[in-house]
């Protein structure tokens, strides 16, 4: 997009000189010989009234007097009845000559040397030259400005789309001052919190069947298993047969469950939770500092997980996002290995949580400090979908914890990605 644009804007640029620049030098040669043609005419025309008034006053012709009129290395030359006068030197080849016609019968002409004329016009042509190069140059910068100025926005806008598709959804503050990638920018902002309450909503409604069929799954399991251990054997087969159904039922419901977990982490794939964490400090330093807040990170080295960078991008922004707003003093991030996990910490040296508000702090639309509520119920639903868990460790001051798998062995030998930066 940028090199079209400046290529664009360089071929006006070029056409313009060549259709403007060709005919201003022409025009600029031909001004300066007609300039020099002028003055040669008017300095014969000159010479010719003060002969004519020497010949009036039957006064012999006198070129001294008119010497003065004469241009340095040009020859007078004037032609009466009488007789052919000259002054001056040979003008050289090709010399330009201009005549005027005398009252008394005569001609006065004066040759002049071209080659001061010539060099004029070499001197115009440069200069006329320059002028094109110089605006040339002129429109050359302002094209790689403008170029700049149109696909820089349209490529921060093009990633984050990138950044909405793979599960990013928080809001883009950034605008361009361009209105039509303005509204593109609050279209993908409400997208995104359309989506962020539609992976909630998806949540919820798993929690919440889940949750119904195995707590009636449970209840018909002692049903049955009560009727199974009667004394009619018919009733106990019927029973032992439909015990049998019901477990069936519940494994299935377990791989519905575990499909619908795969299918929302399928970009789930091992990264490096160090650089990742190091690069998220990096952007929220600024923000904390602009608060008078400072970011600790402590994190060991080579923390691997399986996770979706985007998601965790985003959770982790969440939480300190939430530092930010709802904590004081020093913001720590830190992450370890321990028990079969990656575990990433976001605390604060804040009041923390009330108690009462403890169990309803990831419950979307509630909040105590005036907010959405929308934050940490998506922060947990994203860590969820990559099969981590997102839980209030500590209430006063609060400490959030993430969870993640640990990336398996299979996963990490052999991939590339340990020797790159995290994708940002």
């Amino acid at each position: 997009m940028r090199r079209r644009i400046l290529q664009a804007t360089l071929l006006a640029v070029a056409v313009t000189a060549v259709v403007l620049g060709l005919p201003l030098g022409f025009s600029a040669l031909k001004l300066v010989q007609d300039i020099t043609v002028n003055d040669l005419s008017t300095r014969a025309q000159q010479i010719a009234t003060l002969l004519d008034e020497q010949i009036a006053s039957q006064r012999p012709v006198d070129l001294n007097a008119a010497r003065l009129a004469v241009p340095d290395g040009a020859r007078l030359i004037v032609r009466t009845q009488a007789h052919d006068y000259a002054y001056g030197p040979d003008p050289g080849e090709r010399p330009l000559v201009e005549s005027v016609p005398m009252v008394q019968s005569g001609t006065v002409t004066i040759a002049a040397p071209s080659a001061p004329v010539r060099t004029q016009q070499i001197q115009v042509a440069g200069l006329v030259l320059l002028l094109v190069v110089l605006s040339a140059g002129t429109g050359m910068i302002v094209a790689s400005v403008t170029a700049r100025r149109l696909s820089d926005p349209l490529r921060h806008v093009a990633a984050r789309a990138a950044r909405l598709g793979a599960g990013d959804f928080r809001a883009d503050p950034q605008r361009h001052q361009v209105p039509e990638l303005d509204r593109v920018a609050d279209a993908l902002d409400a997208s995104g919190a359309a989506l962020s309450q539609l992976v909630q909503r998806e949540r919820e409604l798993v929690g919440d069947v889940s949750h119904q069929l195995r707590s009636r799954l449970t209840a018909m399991h002692l049903r049955l298993e009560a009727l199974a251990a009667t004394d009619d054997p018919e009733v106990a087969e019927e029973a032992g047969a439909a015990l049998e159904q019901a477990e069936r039922l519940s494994g299935v419901l377990d791989d519905l469950l575990a499909a619908a977990t795969a299918a929302r982490a399928r970009d789930a794939a091992p990264l490096d939770i160090s650089a990742l964490l190091s690069d998220v400090a990096a952007e929220w330093r600024e923000p904390l500092k602009a608060a008078g807040r400072t970011l600790r990170l402590k994190v060991e080295e080579e923390l691997l997980a399986r996770v979706t960078p985007t998601r965790l991008r985003e959770t982790i922004g969440v939480l300190l996002d939430n530092a930010l707003r709802h904590g004081e003093g020093t913001v720590t991030l830190a992450a370890r290995q321990g028990g079969g996990t990656v575990v990433v910490e976001v605390s604060d040296a804040g009041s923390g949580v009330p108690d009462e508000l403890v169990p309803y702090v990831f419950e979307r639309g509630f909040s105590g400090h005036g907010s959405t509520g929308v934050g940490l119920a998506l922060a947990r639903a994203l860590v969820e979908a990559d099969g981590g868990r997102l839980e209030l460790s500590q209430a006063r001051p609060a400490m959030f914890e993430v969870f993640l798998p640990v990336a398996r062995a299979d996963d990490v030998l052999g991939l590339p990605w340990k020797s790159e930066p995290t994708p940002r």
